[in-house]
């Protein structure tokens, strides 16, 4: 069982003598004379509470409060007075004392306050507790060392703080918002609730509504026969990700907008309002500030969306967390393959650093997953493929330079043989610089999406 340390400050010998022997059977406690020894204390010993007297020689005890509240935040404070000072009370609470006695003590008061106050110092540590267990076991990393991703990680820390604030994040294709997203939610008052993702891309636009907001029995053709309860509602207590939030049609955007506003919402089908408590943290890649000028996104959602606006630099601005964030991949991946790899050799590094990275982080995942499962370690170097034709695309030389390809000769060559390899390596490139966009992949070597879909599919 916990045992909880006081500190009694009162300048008084029977007052002092008289609360450490009613209290100290059941709690730890020292007592001091004046402000400036528990002050000079509290340096290298925080205690779970002080009985804080408001009449001290030296420094005055709401003086020591401010000075208390500003060393230990966390530390409850029962101010004494003897008698009743109503301004020097009130400015005690304001300064964020727990609650006040008034002398002359009546012990049991004395006891049952110190308890109920201590129950919220108890209450406290459980959650504490209980949020470093999340975290350790779910905590996401967002690895950098630059100045733009510690900025961001500042702004996720204090908004963490509020549960029910909006949250917009912008960024590229594989930046990490996603990551950020998790940051807070499990930093956040929220931390317990669900964290519910979904890419509102990839829902067709006449489910969108359906999906974020659930529809009662019988709303459409289809439709389960018990009615379906919606992600607002299924994140209660919780965060709901929207990625992907540029692509969400008009009309769910009026619905997401009304929910934000007053946190209620109706079904598809229902005339029952109702109301879920939901931080809303939504993402995207796109240009939200051109699509509004197209009226293609509403600028009161928007404003909502972005009560906080994060938005995350590309890789390639951020070169000094290449190097950190490939270690931490390498390490991971290696792990998840039972491989040894200890580090990337200094040749690697420089064509790492050097490289164009148009997936941001998610392509440097990819080429160094796809190193790891083509090489033994324990160092990770350039002897293979995929990163030779790398470095050669850097220094201006085509993937596959003629001296690449076999001489045509009096036997002949197959030569559909090696436009498909060509195809296929073409392709997967471009699968990996788009961060696994099929339609941003087919733009980069001149196909339509439906073609690149079916050429790809020949391949597999």
């Amino acid at each position: 069982m916990t045992r909880f340390s006081l500190y009694v400050v009162d300048d008084e010998t029977v007052a002092r003598q008289g609360i450490t022997y009613a209290l100290q059977k059941e709690y730890s406690v020292e007592a001091f004379g004046d402000a400036e020894s528990a002050l000079e204390r509290l340096e290298s010993d925080r205690p779970d509470l002080i009985l804080l007297d408001i009449g001290l020689p030296g420094i005055s005890g709401i003086e020591a409060l401010s000075r208390i509240k500003q060393q230990c935040p966390d530390t409850i404070v029962i101010m004494i007075t003897a008698y009743e000072d109503v301004e020097s009370v009130v400015s005690a609470m304001k300064q964020g004392a727990y609650d006040y006695l008034v002398k002359p003590l009546q012990m049991n008061a004395l006891i049952v306050t110190v308890r109920n106050a201590l129950e919220t110092v108890s209450l406290r540590k459980e959650i504490r507790a209980l949020h470093e267990k999340y975290l350790s076991e779910n905590m996401p990393i967002l690895i950098g060392e630059s100045s733009d991703i510690q900025n961001i990680m500042d702004v996720v820390n204090k908004v963490a703080q509020s549960p029910d604030t909006p949250v917009l994040i912008r960024g590229d294709t594989g930046t990490g918002k996603e990551l950020i997203a998790q940051a807070i939610h499990y930093r956040s008052p929220n931390f317990k609730g669900p964290l519910i993702s979904v890419n509102c891309a990839a829902i067709p636009k006449d489910l969108i509504e359906s999906e974020l907001f659930g529809y009662e029995k019988g709303a459409f053709s289809g439709a389960d026969p018990g009615g379906k309860e919606g992600l607002v509602e299924k994140g209660a207590g919780g965060t709901l990700f929207l990625d992907e939030v540029g692509d969400l049609p008009q009309e769910a955007q009026a619905k997401l907008l009304r929910f934000l506003e007053s946190g209620e919402y109706y079904r598809i089908g229902g005339t029952r309002k109702r109301k879920a408590a939901t931080r809303i943290v939504s993402a995207t890649n796109r240009n939200l500030a051109q699509m509004m000028t197209e009226d293609r996104f509403r600028k009161d959602l928007y404003f909502r969306l972005a009560v906080i606006d994060i938005e995350v630099p590309s890789l390639n601005q951020r070169r000094e967390d290449i190097l950190p964030i490939a270690r931490n991949f390498l390490f991971e991946i290696s792990k998840k393959y039972g491989k040894s790899f200890t580090g990337i050799s200094p040749e690697t590094e420089e064509v790492l650093l050097n490289w164009h990275y148009t997936g941001n982080a998610r392509e440097l995942k990819n080429l160094i997953e796809r190193e790891v499962l083509l090489s033994d370690g324990p160092e990770l170097s350039i002897s293979h493929l995929s990163l030779l034709k790398q470095t050669r695309q850097m220094n201006n030389h085509p993937d596959f330079p003629a001296e690449a390809l076999p001489a045509l000769s009096a036997e002949g060559i197959d030569l559909k043989a090696i436009m498909k390899q060509i195809e296929k390596q073409y392709m997967d490139e471009a699968i990996l610089l788009s961060g696994g966009n099929e339609t941003r992949a087919a733009d980069l070597i001149g196909y339509s999406r439906d073609t690149f879909r079916y050429r790809r599919k020949l391949h597999e």
